[in-house]
């Protein structure tokens, strides 16, 4: 049986459960009412899928604590009343402003399970508020979002997205009106605005052809496709042409990628067929990370047998860039961890039997920002140019930047901080910013992580280096020999629990780590109070 006190907010929620194959599902569980049903609803009902770090993610099932049409329309009245609110006055400077602007909202999606219901759920309930709406084709990558809320003059926008989560995830990722990701205290706000809402059969949802919502074509693809060309590819002189293999990873980055490569002017890349179409499912991958042991297989295998120059990799949204490199071999197959130093030596021409391995994202990142930064110097004003990264990522780039008189900035972990690392100094130039889990900017035409844009400044510094008779990895080998090595490994802690283990850190901070004692304790860059 299932205990009285759930049964009642189960059926509570049932009843006001605006999908009714989802209602179906909560009702067929307590039918079961068995050891097996009462686990999972006591796990669906246990808390509500709470509004942070940049919106909503969890496992796509029934139930406030998974993504669905419920949650999701919840999370957009909240965000549509946030929007239509008094501007708040109280909010420090910079940070956007509840009742900011009552532009239109811009919307797209992946494509993962249920994402296209999710995103229509979206446009109904912003419309149904007296919201104007722009639909993206749909599915699209991330970055076309992002870059779409500034383009289109927008308040806010809303990307149905799970990024690199698992298959059975999906998620609700907003952006505020300056094309970044929401920060403190906005989602605090609509948290509140979550709890605080009437029963989701009061909401107001508008028709699919509602004159409220705009679905675009092309052209925004394409003014996105113009922008990131000419801030990322660079120079076309004196390029030796690469073989290239590329796996969109099942994602929906592949066909604005193949553009962007081609608008380049870069020879079309190998696309690894078995993951060349969109899947939610992920069928040839454990983890539909880049980063995860195994995910580069199969994309490791044809540069083998091509004898590739590079691999590069999308994960399922298109927001993040993974990077492999050829490495004097013979070598069996990709080494897992980081380069232990230096390669010595020059590496052959490409041969199927030499080893491949993944670049880190801190060698990614000191790559690409190394290469900006050499690219910009004869520019206007090369000062005021900033490069960003986070307090976990390699403290490399900031030496570069050091050398090459440009403006560093250390942020927080997230790209809601990176993108906006210029924001609060006079006269800065955003150039580029990255945090070691494989996501990169390329100047501000996203103002978040775009593994587009960075898979263009990659093919351009891997081009020009072919040209010279020299390697992606030489060209690392140099920034090492001139800034001492560096090396940077990750270790990754899944937990439910985020939340308490921070509040823990900081009401009971370490007295020593290892054997070496905390001399003292600094709030975090971009900290606004004691909750940092």
């Amino acid at each position: 049986m299932i205990p009285g006190d759930l049964a009642a907010r189960v059926a509570a929620w049932v009843a006001d459960d605006p999908d009714p194959a989802d209602a179906a599902e909560l009702r067929d569980l307590l039918a079961k009412g068995n050891q097996s049903a009462r686990a999972e609803l006591a796990d669906r009902f246990a808390a509500r899928l709470t509004f942070g770090t940049a919106g909503l993610r969890g496992v796509v099932a029934a139930g406030p604590n998974r993504m669905n049409r419920a949650v999701v329309r919840a999370a957009t009245a909240a965000v549509a009343g946030w929007l239509l609110a008094p501007a708040d006055r109280g909010v420090p400077e910079g940070v956007p402003r509840a009742g900011s602007g009552t532009g239109p909202v811009v919307v797209g999606c992946d494509a993962r399970h249920r994402s296209a219901e999710f995103a229509e759920e979206v446009a109904g309930v912003l419309a149904g508020a007296g919201l104007a709406v722009h639909v993206l084709p749909l599915p699209c990558p991330t970055p076309l979002l992002a870059f779409a809320v500034r383009h289109l003059g927008a308040a806010a926008g809303v990307m149905v997205t799970a990024s690199h989560n698992p298959a059975a995830d999906n998620g609700y990722k907003l952006y505020l009106g300056d094309g970044a990701q929401v920060i403190p205290p906005v989602d605090a706000e609509i948290e509140a605005r979550i709890a605080g809402l009437a029963p989701l059969s009061r909401i107001p949802v508008a028709k699919t052809d509602s004159p409220l919502i705009s679905r675009h074509g092309d052209e925004v693809a394409k003014a996105y496709l113009d922008a990131v060309v000419a801030t990322a590819a660079g120079p076309t002189r004196d390029r030796a042409e690469l073989n290239v293999v590329y796996t969109p990873m099942h994602g929906v980055a592949g066909p604005l990628m193949l553009r962007a490569i081609r608008q380049a002017g870069f020879a079309a890349p190998h696309v690894v067929a078995a993951q060349a179409e969109p899947d939610p499912d992920f069928p040839t991958v454990a983890f539909p990370n880049p980063e995860e042991p195994g995910a580069l297989d199969l994309a490791l295998a044809d540069a083998r047998r091509l004898g590739a120059d590079l691999v590069v990799a999308s994960d399922p949204d298109g927001d993040r860039l993974a990077v492999a490199v050829p490495i004097p071999g013979p070598i069996p197959g990709p080494i897992p961890g980081p380069i232990p130093g230096p390669i010595p030596g020059p590496i052959p021409g490409p041969d199927p039997a030499v080893g491949w391995r993944m670049l880190t994202g801190d060698q990614v990142g000191a790559l690409l920002g190394a290469s900006l930064l050499e690219r910009t110097a004869a520019g206007a004003a090369p000062r005021d140019r900033l490069v960003a990264s986070t307090v976990v990522s390699s403290t490399l780039l900031s030496k570069i930047a050091a050398a090459a008189g440009a403006r560093y900035a250390e942020t927080l972990t997230g790209f809601k901080w990176i993108a906006r690392a210029a924001d609060s100094v006079p006269g800065a130039r955003f150039l580029f910013g990255y945090e070691e889990a494989l996501g990169y900017a390329v100047g501000d035409v996203v103002r978040d992580k775009d593994g587009i844009g960075a898979a263009l400044v990659m093919l351009e510094l891997a081009a020009s280096a072919k040209s010279a008779g020299r390697s992606v990895i030489d060209r690392y080998d140099d920034l090492e020999r001139a800034y001492g090595v560096h090396l940077t490994s990750q270790l990754t802690l899944r937990t439910a629990d985020q939340a308490q283990v921070m509040s823990r850190l900081r009401s009971a901070p370490p007295a020593a780590f290892g054997e070496e004692p905390v001399a003292g304790l600094a709030p975090g860059p971009g900290c606004r109070g004691p909750t940092c």
